[in-house]
């Protein structure tokens, strides 16, 4: 498995503290069967600032570190970007950072509103050749209040990530129920860990994918899997299940 929404490097944001705990991340991601992990610390959230070049060493780093250690695991850089009116300008200058030097870029907005400016900046990104991904828009009080919101940002070419947590009821009834209903809608295009640590905020990918496969059926998964990789190949994504998807066979991908 692939989880393209991770917060497992040590020390930079509110995830694992000292490189034993990103280790014990990284075990843990293994014993789950996930082979691939998007590092994405947290960047001008109020708290965290994380540029790429930063992220960048500090990626090469924990990868030598579990080159040294054995664990099969390996990290790609990315960046969780709260949005904010200069995102294009820094990334001009070589601050913003995309999901593993792709044409995919994650977008974080604060918990209880949608900026009334998000529209025009997400239309803007996607001039720039970037495609915006809405990371745990199930979570935004104000999208949950008025989906509209987020219909209209699908459908204007934005992509969203639901978190695994959040499909399996960690998050509440509510946002468990609302999670399922952007599935069904084609409202959301990956599902992702979000992990922070190995407590109270671990991976669940595999647990998700399995409550979605009982729930929802295989052709779901599939989706979700492909979406995953065909972000490290750079590669267009499926916005809805293909026909050609749900005949597919898709051997040792669990």
């Amino acid at each position: 498995m692939i989880d393209i929404h991770c917060h497992i490097l040590p020390g930079v944001d509110d995830g694992p503290v000292t490189d034993e705990d990103s280790l014990d991340m990284a075990k843990a991601a293994v014993k789950e069967g996930i082979k691939t992990i998007i590092a994405t610390p947290h960047h001008r959230n109020n708290k965290y600032e994380n540029k790429r070049e930063q992220i960048l060493k500090n990626v090469s780093n924990l990868n030598e570190l579990l080159k040294q250690e054995n664990i099969p695991l390996e990290i790609l850089p990315g960046q969780e970007n709260r949005i904010y009116g200069e995102i294009l300008e820094d990334f001009q200058k070589g601050e913003i950072l995309t999901l593993s030097n792709t044409q995919y870029l994650f977008i974080e907005f604060p918990t209880s509103s949608v900026p009334r400016y998000a529209e025009r900046l997400l239309y803007d990104i996607q001039v720039e050749g970037i495609t915006p991904i809405i990371v745990h828009p199930e979570r935004n009080k104000e999208i949950l209040e008025n989906p509209d919101l987020l219909y209209n940002f699908v459908k204007k070419g934005s992509l969203t990530q639901v978190t695994a947590a959040s499909v399996t009821g960690y998050f509440g009834k509510n946002i468990q129920k609302f999670s399922k209903q952007l599935i069904e809608a084609n409202l959301t295009h990956f599902i992702a860990s979000d992990a922070h640590n190995i407590h109270n905020r671990s991976f669940k990918l595999d647990e998700a994918y399995n409550y979605i496969e009982d729930i929802m059926g295989k052709d779901y998964v599939y989706l979700f899997m492909e979406n995953s990789e065909s972000i490290l190949s750079n590669q267009n994504i499926f916005r809805e299940i293909p026909e050609k998807l749900r005949r597919r066979k898709f051997f040792g991908i669990f």
